[in-house]
C-alpha cells in the first residue's frame, strides 16, 4: 500500500502537496475490487479525510481540469464507501438488544452530534422553533442526523426520512423501531426525491444530505425541484463543502439556489466536513 505523509492540523498544507496526496489515494482506491469496509479501505479513507480537513486556501474552481476530473470521480467513490460503511454498522447495530441505545458504536457518531448542533443553532437563530414536520432527504441506512435532531433538539417534531434505497430504509427503520416513542415520530419513505411533488409542501423544514445529487447539474435540478414544491415560508438546510473538503462532497453555491432567500452559511474549521447553507422560500 502507498505510504502517506502526516501533517500538523495547525499548519496550512501546500496546495501542490495536498493535491498530489489526494490523487495518490484516488489512484489506489480506484483499483480496489470492493469499497466495503476493510483495513485497506478504512486506512485510505481515513487519510483522505485527514488531508481534506487540514487548513488550506485551495479553490476548487481554480484547479487544473485534470484535478477537477479526478475530484468528479472521487466523490462518488467516497459516497459509495460511506454508504457501505453505514450499511455494515447499521446492520450490526440493528441486531443488538437495544439498537437505538447503541448508535454511539458508529465511528463518526460524534461528528453527527456536532453537525446536528450547528444545524439546530442555525434554525433557532433564524426563528425556526417547534417545526411540526421535517423531511430529511438522503437519510441512508444510518439516519443519525434525523435521530439526533429528533431526540436532542426537536423533541415533538415528526420526521420523514427519504432515501432511494429500500435496503437502507429497511435497516434504518429496524433501529428506530427499538425506540417506541421515536418510532411514532419517524417514518421512512423509499422514493427518488424528484418524484416527490405535492408531498414536499407538507414540511416546515427540509434537510438535503450532502450526497444527494453528486454532480453539480443533478444537485441544481434537485434544488430547483424542492424549491418548486416546498411551501412558502418553509426552510431548507443544504449540506455542502468548501475548499479541500470539496474533494469529499459536492459544493452548493448561493447562485445555485433560485427562488430562495439565502440567510446563513456555516463553514466548519474543525474536524467536521460539511458546510451548512440555510435558505427560506419567500412568501409571495
Amino acid at each position: 500500500m502507498a505510504s502517506f505523509q502526516s501533517f500538523n492540523f495547525e499548519t496550512e498544507i501546500p496546495q501542490e502537496l495536498l493535491i498530489s496526496q489526494i490523487m495518490q489515494i484516488h489512484t489506489t482506491i480506484s483499483k480496489l475490487e470492493s469499497l466495503r469496509p476493510s483495513k485497506q479501505v478504512n486506512t485510505l479513507l481515513t487519510h483522505l479525510v485527514k488531508l481534506c480537513i487540514l487548513p488550506s486556501s485551495i479553490e476548487i474552481e481554480a484547479l487544473p481540469q485534470e484535478v477537477k476530473t479526478m475530484r468528479e470521480s472521487l466523490i462518488p467513490i467516497c459516497g459509495k464507501a460511506e454508504g457501505l460503511l453505514e450499511l455494515e454498522f447499521s446492520t450490526f447495530i440493528s441486531q443488538t438488544p437495544n439498537p437505538a441505545k447503541n448508535l454511539t458504536l458508529f465511528p463518526y457518531y460524534g461528528n453527527y452530534v456536532k453537525l446536528a448542533n450547528y444545524e439546530n443553532k442555525i434554525l433557532k437563530e433564524n426563528g425556526v422553533v417547534d417545526a411540526k414536520k421535517v423531511a430529511f432527504i438522503g437519510s441512508g441506512p444510518m439516519p443519525l442526523s434525523s435521530i439526533i435532531l429528533a431526540t436532542h433538539h426537536m423533541e415533538s417534531t415528526h420526521f420523514d426520512n427519504f432515501d432511494i434505497d429500500e435496503k437502507a430504509n429497511e435497516v434504518a427503520s429496524k433501529i428506530v423501531a427499538s425506540d417506541k416513542a421515536l418510532e411514532k415520530r419517524m417514518k421512512f419513505v423509499t422514493q427518488y426525491i424528484m418524484e416527490a411533488k405535492e408531498r414536499l409542501g407538507q414540511y416546515d423544514c427540509i434537510f438535503l444530505a450532502a450526497l444527494v445529487g453528486m454532480r453539480r447539474s443533478e444537485k441544481v435540478k434537485i434544488l430547483g425541484h424542492i424549491s418548486k414544491y416546498m411551501k412558502e415560508g418553509s426552510v431548507l438546510l443544504v449540506r455542502s463543502a468548501k475548499g479541500s473538503r470539496a474533494f469529499l462532497y459536492p459544493i452548493v453555491e448561493e447562485n445555485d439556489m433560485v427562488n430562495f432567500e439565502g440567510l446563513t452559511i456555516f463553514h466548519p474549521t474543525d474536524d467536521d466536513i460539511n458546510s451548512v447553507i440555510f435558505f427560506r422560500k419567500p412568501k409571495a
